[in-house]
């Protein structure tokens, strides 16, 4: 979860395999042992760095959150409300593509986060969204807002499918770029269908 060109901190290297094992196996089956041993330290060093895993969890959570709010803001500044909404699409398809593992946790395991930290999430997520509905009427100023936010989860619902798609297409960068293109073609049709 560090910039692509630096090097992570080991609290980001234990968020990274954290984000992948509970994708894999689930919060509750993987143990602080196996998050050590991703990282290469014991179980019990984990807990310098966080508290317990439901702490590394609402960290990683809420985390995403924040960074896609922040990435989703930077991306809605063009004159052109249009040109906002093909940005606000590609930098959420980079998302699915870089970090499937996190849609995979953010579904399964949200509901293991603490009251405070779920609370929190769902600010951020609804926060997101609405810069996707405001986008999407500046470019449709008739869609009402309801309209527009049942568009924009929909459009979420198709992007965050990419870690559900079968293995034969995830494996290859070729099946990435294509699935990627067909992916913007489909999020951009629905976002254009939206005054139907």
């Amino acid at each position: 979860m560090a910039a692509p060109d630096s090097t992570p901190t080991r609290r980001e290297q234990i968020l990274t395999e954290a984000a992948r094992l509970f994708a894999r196996h689930g919060f509750h089956g993987v143990s602080i042992a196996d998050l050590g041993a991703a990282v290469g330290v014991s179980g019990p060093a984990l807990y310098r760095h966080f508290p317990g895993k439901e702490a590394l969890l609402a960290e990683m959570l809420i985390g995403i959150s924040d960074r896609l709010l922040e990435g989703g803001r930077a991306r809605v500044h063009h004159d052109d409300a249009r040109d906002s909404l093909i940005d606000l699409v590609e930098f959420h398809i980079g998302f699915t593509t870089r970090e499937p593992e996190l849609i995979v946790v953010q579904d399964r395991d949200l509901a293991n986060l603490p009251d405070d930290a779920r609370r929190t999430v769902r600010r951020l997520q609804r926060t997101y969204v609405e810069l996707w509905v405001d986008t999407l009427r500046r470019v449709h100023p008739g869609v009402p807002p309801a309209d527009a936010r049942t568009v924009a989860h929909g459009v979420f619902g198709l992007l965050n499918s990419t870690p559900y798609a079968p293995q034969a297409i995830q494996g290859s960068s070729r099946g990435t770029d294509a699935r990627v293109a067909v992916l913007r073609r489909m999020a951009l049709a629905c976002l254009d269908a939206a005054p139907a």
